[in-house]
């Protein structure tokens, strides 16, 4: 069984926001619209203070909320783990984002522009999805580019042309993708070696980014 998951190390995650600009690169969402979003969070008093930056987005649980509340089923989660929308038959009604634990879901009812509505540069233009208006969108793990690669014969999370664009952006490698189930995999076994936490598992969500914080404890 495969259940593509990631795993962020945020001992390496410098706040950055290369995921963030590599995702909207490569989904071309809209001014206001970040599929991929870095927390920047402060912890402690002065002088004694510490940052952390965390990335969110959608966690493709293994329990989706937002798939039992969707009245249409447009939301589902497939075989391999990844929650998907069916542009086709969302209706908007924003049951999913109210559901979402993770603020993860976005509607726009119209095409927005970095320069004005009435300015579309070449590339939005270009790029423009008219599919993605009045419906719920959130990251999908760059669904399409696993597909595609899988096709080929490709591993996600090995090859990067099977590998989610935020995985392959990363510039202090602080993201690790791939098969959750897969022993022999290079993210179960970072799994194994390190203390992790998941966001908001406590819901019962099974989500699938995991957080690393430091190595294992060793036991005797």
């Amino acid at each position: 069984m495969t259940r593509y998951a990631m795993a962020i190390d945020l001992r390496r995650c410098n706040g950055c926001q290369t995921c963030t600009a590599a995702c909207r690169h490569a989904n071309a969402t809209p001014p206001g619209v970040q599929w991929r979003q870095v927390l920047d969070m402060e912890t402690g008093e002065f002088p004694d203070v510490r940052r952390a930056f965390v990335p969110v987005g959608c966690m493709h649980c293994g329990d989706p909320p937002c798939e039992h509340v969707c009245p249409t089923t447009a939301t589902k989660k497939r075989a391999d783990g990844l929650v998907t929308i069916d542009y086709d038959i969302c209706i908007g009604c924003g049951y999913c984002a109210v559901a979402c634990p993770y603020q993860a879901r976005h509607i726009v009812h119209r095409n927005t522009f970095a320069f004005g509505d009435d300015r579309p540069m070449a590339s939005e233009q270009a790029r423009m999805d008219p599919e993605r208006i009045a419906v719920a969108t959130k990251c999908t793990f760059c669904k399409d580019r696993i597909d595609a690669g899988t096709q080929k014969g490709l591993t996600p999370g090995v090859d990067p042309e099977a590998t989610p664009a935020c995985v392959n952006a990363c510039i202090t490698g602080a993201y690790v993708f791939g098969d959750r189930d897969d022993p022999n995999g290079k993210l179960a076994k970072l799994l194994g070696e390190t203390a992790h936490f998941r966001m908001h598992e406590e819901v019962g969500t099974d989500p699938g980014i995991f957080y690393i914080w430091d190595a294992k404890e060793s036991r005797p």
